[in-house]
């Protein structure tokens, strides 16, 4: 597939689905570039043409992954429809199938030790992500009195870190992971006790 990118054109974005391809196989540190133009059908210094190392690289691809994450997100929560209620937790469940289905961005994104912060295309698609889950809060607090609501960028934060987590000791097969509960149900779950204490969902 990034062989028959590069021949149409586009060398960037063929290196960008080897590097996905390579970071699946081996992880986000144990390939160079040099593996990922070969992979390309490229030479070793053609990725230079685009990207000053293997870090940019790979801040490419996580920032792809962002922008992806972030309309997945927004397709679930629906604006809102046919509940606030459903519909939030409906994201929640688009980040496990995003962790599940995107494994080489997500890893890119969140695993492979680069810095968000550096890189102002790649802060911008992380904070999009976030603001869909503050976005979905605010929806869900509408029904409470003003004074009463909880901070939504708290609540999305606490519900992205329930979720990462869930991926990661729960979702992805590791040895020690097994648990009766599939993955979809434990975040659905402990997100409806998180929200109970809140408030929003009343006894």
């Amino acid at each position: 597939m990034a062989r028959a990118s590069y021949h149409h054109g586009n060398l960037r974005q063929a290196l960008v689905e080897a590097t996905v391809q390579l970071i699946e196989e081996k992880g986000p540190q144990a390939f160079t570039l040099a593996e990922a133009a070969r992979l390309a059908g490229v030479s070793a210094a053609a990725p230079y043409r685009h990207f000053s190392g293997r870090d940019e690289l790979l801040e490419e691809v996580a920032r792809q992954g962002f922008d992806e994450f972030s309309e997945r997100l927004d397709d679930a929560f629906d604006n809102g429809r046919p509940t606030p209620l459903t519909a939030f937790l409906r994201m929640g469940q688009a980040y496990l199938s995003f962790a599940a289905e995107r494994r080489g961005f997500y890893i890119a994104m969140f695993e492979s030790g680069i810095s968000i912060a550096g890189n102002a295309g790649l802060a911008q698609a992380s904070e999009r992500a976030r603001g869909m889950l503050v976005r979905g809060a605010e929806v869900l607090f509408r029904q409470l009195p003003e004074g009463r609501r909880p901070p939504p960028g708290m609540v999305a934060d606490h519900i992205w870190a329930l979720s990462h987590g869930v991926v990661e000791l729960f979702g992805r097969g590791k040895p020690g992971s097994r648990s009766p509960v599939a993955p979809a149900d434990m975040l659905e779950s402990g997100a409806l006790i998180y929200l109970r204490g809140l408030g929003v969902i009343p006894e």
